[in-house]
């Protein structure tokens, strides 16, 4: 099964039908402009130092993750901590429901709450959705380290990566279909990382994410396109950083669907 909700195995196979799509390469700019928000924000917030701020340094990671410029970098960490003039960012939260009932938890940062809300709650109804009150589906996700690989033609035996992963201080691995997804507790998602690298692991995908704990059955091909065409539209907008759900859609729709895009 493909699965966007607790063990995510499926939302990150998603994850990376979704880097495999040429479409990702048009994407790029706007990828480093919502990498620079982030970077800026954590500057702004706890300094200019990423030794002495883990946000920041998080955030660089990412960037550096996909190759952001280190030019890019360091110009969104002097817009946050002022010694460049820029536009100034504030992070929130939106929560809501796609099609099907499904959940969604929105990292949103933003120069102008009220036209962000505006456009996110368009894009909302325009799928079928509709954005929620405050707290309306939080209590349905839990904050995790969450490292992906994809083994897909490499030469990795699960019961060693088992292995390499609990001894680094990771909570659990779970795989499905050539993706082994890691998760972490928070505190330890760094160490983690760091302990697997040195034994030269390399991540498809790296970060803090929102896993959900319950999932919403999707069986319906028509259904799972619509939400799917929601989560590109929302992932696309300049001011979302990042989009969380409890979809579960079944391999043969998601096959079908990925063989049509």
């Amino acid at each position: 099964m493909v699965k966007g909700v607790k063990n995510m195995a499926g939302h990150s196979k998603w994850a990376n039908i979704k880097h495999k799509k040429s479409k990702e390469d048009k994407r790029r700019g706007k990828l480093f402009s919502k990498l620079s928000k982030k970077i800026s924000v954590a500057a702004k917030e706890g300094g200019g130092d990423p030794e002495m701020n883990a946000d920041l340094r998080m955030a660089i990671q990412k960037a550096k993750d996909n190759n952001m410029p280190n030019d890019n970098i360091d110009r969104a960490i002097k817009r946050g901590t002022g010694d460049l003039e820029g536009v100034h960012y504030e992070k929130f939260v939106y929560e809501g429901y796609g099609p099907a009932g499904v959940a969604l938890y929105l990292h949103i940062m933003s120069d102008n709450r009220n036209r962000t809300a505006s456009e996110i709650r368009h894009i909302l109804s325009s799928h079928g959705g509709n954005l929620g009150e405050a707290g309306c589906v939080s209590w349905m996700f839990e904050r995790k380290g969450q490292l992906i690989i994809n083994i897909d033609g490499k030469e990795l035996d699960e019961d060693e990566i088992m292995m390499m992963v609990l001894e680094a201080g990771a909570e659990d691995l779970v795989s499905e279909d050539n993706i082994y997804t890691i998760y972490t507790s928070p505190d330890q998602f760094e160490v983690v990382r760091n302990n697997l690298e040195v034994e030269g692991l390399e991540f498809n995908a790296a970060d803090i994410a929102m896993i959900p704990d319950n999932e919403v059955n999707i069986d319906d091909k028509g259904t799972a396109k619509k939400i799917l065409n929601l989560m590109d539209d929302l992932e696309d907008h300049e001011d979302v950083q990042e989009v969380y759900a409890n979809f579960d859609i079944n391999d043969e729709i998601m096959d079908t669907l990925v063989d049509e895009d």
